[in-house]
């Protein structure tokens, strides 16, 4: 099989071409991931996708066919990606609410690509100087977990644009988690994704517009939520939690995140940062109890989490 057939659809000109649809895109992907499609024909069809925006079925085709192509995992109670490029970011504090989740009991995975950051938004070395990996939390880089998505998301640097791909990986949810987290750069994106993942069947899903493109809430900006709540859509406003609008990466306030989490570094909207966004995650995975009662969890596993086991959920 060739990607020859998808591409006529997509590309066959005015009038002609259509989207493809979820089974097709599913398709389309099964013959990415093996190998077999030809540069050329893989670079035409997601620049096509990329000038006229992907439709819901498209991306949920092909999230389809990462998630079949994934070989088994250890099972995860939340999926949490990460695939932004750090540019535009500082410390990535969304780590430390990952952690926070952990330690209430939960299986987190985190998956992405982040070796190509700046210094000091690594997210692999700051687990390495944090130690926080195991005990419910567990990373998985992208080019050891499927060296063919690793490709496929590559392409950005030899054709200039970003693809679908960027926003496939961040659905994949590769340990079969029963709720996922989702950080975007575009807000456009947000409503997508949450339409993708009804599409594929999944249940529980918190997307939001997060720093540089991360699942990082900002606490001094209203944010909109988008998701879904047992396959029902989900759109509310959590309210800003400090009357702050400074930037994440802000040169005069360096964040160190080891010192942070230590309690050496005293910097009220680093933690506020990552108790508003470990609330939302644990939210995500106990949406019964609600924002506040998830944020009160939240804001107590911050402050004992040096002097706590990790207690069962």
């Amino acid at each position: 099989m060739t990607l020859a057939p998808y591409v006529r659809i997509v590309a066959r000109g005015k009038g002609r071409a259509r989207s493809l649809t979820q089974q097709e895109a599913q398709g389309a992907m099964s013959v990415m991931l093996s190998g077999r499609a030809a540069p050329e024909a893989i670079g035409a069809l997601l620049m096509v996708l990329r000038l006229r925006g992907e439709s819901d079925a498209e991306i949920a085709g092909f999230t389809a066919a990462f998630r079949a192509s994934t070989r088994n995992l250890p099972k995860a109670d939340l999926d949490w990606p990460s695939y932004a490029a750090g540019r535009s970011r500082g410390a990535p504090l969304f780590v430390l609410a990952a952690k926070l989740v952990a330690l209430a009991g939960y299986r987190v995975a985190l998956h992405g690509w982040n070796a190509h950051q700046r210094e000091g938004a690594d997210l692999r070395e700051v687990l390495q100087d944090l130690q926080l990996e195991g005990e419910g939390l567990a990373y998985y880089p992208l080019e050891q977990l499927s060296p063919a998505g690793f490709d496929l998301l590559a392409l950005r640097d030899r054709l200039g644009l970003r693809s679908c791909i960027n926003t496939v990986l961040r659905m994949w949810n590769p340990c079969g988690a029963r709720a996922s987290v989702q950080g975007v750069f575009h807000p456009s994106y947000r409503g997508l994704q949450s339409r993708a993942a009804a599409l594929l069947g999944d249940r529980s899903l918190t997307v939001i517009k997060g720093g540089g493109g991360e699942f990082e809430r900002h606490p001094g900006k209203d944010v909109a939520i988008f998701g879904l709540r047992e396959q029902a859509e989900l759109h509310e406003i959590a309210l800003a939690r400090l009357a702050s609008l400074r930037r994440l990466r802000k040169p005069n306030y360096p964040i160190d995140i080891v010192s942070l989490w230590s309690g050496r570094q005293k910097e009220p909207f680093a933690v506020e940062t990552v108790i508003g966004t470990a609330a939302l995650a644990l939210w995500t995975l106990d949406h019964g109890a609600g924002l506040a009662e998830a944020t009160d969890l939240a804001t107590e596993l911050w402050h004992s989490r040096h002097n706590r086991s990790r207690r069962s959920a």
